[in-house]
């Protein structure tokens, strides 16, 4: 059976800088969010587990961290999202350019003899190879290479109820005593890798995700 892959859902966030301060916003993100669109992600039909929420970029002297969240927000107790038909991708630019990425991340699910689900990284900037295990648990690849795959609790706060009544009236009713993301989940991936793998000078560091379902013909 020929296998191709089709585009799911796309992802831009906001390019960083690198300086001799560490890594700063260099440009306004151009970003989807989650269950959006609505249309491909809720109702008959939906494709929760290519449904990217955000990307969160941080970073140290040493080392780069970045989170991507997808198929959420989740109520408690629901149960992680791993389809092995989905290809997640992490993309770094590091040349200024933030349409050509240098540095591919693909991650995949699948599952053992036994039925347990494991997930393979791919492409981790820095690391010797691929980065491979069981999911829910940190995989390490020498000292700084780290990656996880799992249920972890949605990080983005926000009033989407304020935000829905602002829209509706007119009158920005957005309060910080809200949050609708409280206590829900994503499935997530947490990578960490060394931050002299992809640093160019000081020329600025875009990143951007995407998701690909894998299907036959």
């Amino acid at each position: 059976m020929r296998r191709r892959e089709t585009a799911a859902a796309a992802l831009i966030v906001a390019a960083l800088s690198i300086g001799a301060a560490g890594l700063a916003f260099h440009h306004k993100a151009r970003a989807a969010d989650h269950l959006d669109p609505p249309a491909r992600t809720t109702g008959e039909g939906a494709d929760v587990a290519s449904d990217i929420a955000d990307i969160f970029v941080w970073n140290d002297a040493s080392t780069v961290k970045i989170v991507m969240t997808t198929a959420g927000p989740q109520a408690p107790g629901t149960p992680p999202t791993y389809d092995r038909d989905v290809l997640y991708q992490l993309h770094i630019a590091n040349t200024g350019d933030p349409t050509t990425s240098q540095f591919d991340i693909n991650i995949r699910y699948g599952k053992d003899a036994a039925g347990n689900w494991g997930v393979q990284f791919v492409g981790i900037p820095g690391a010797s190879g691929p980065v491979s295990g069981p999911v829910q648990t940190v995989l390490a690849d020498g000292a700084l290479v780290k990656a996880e795959a799992g249920l972890f609790t949605d990080p983005f706060f926000f009033d989407l109820e304020g935000f829905n009544d602002t829209k509706a009236t007119g009158i920005l009713s957005i309060t910080s005593g809200r949050n609708f993301f409280a206590g829900k989940n994503d499935t997530s991936f947490v990578i960490e890798f060394p931050r002299s793998a992809i640093e160019n000078g000081g020329k600025p560091i875009n990143v951007w995700g995407e998701t690909r379902r894998i299907t036959g013909t």
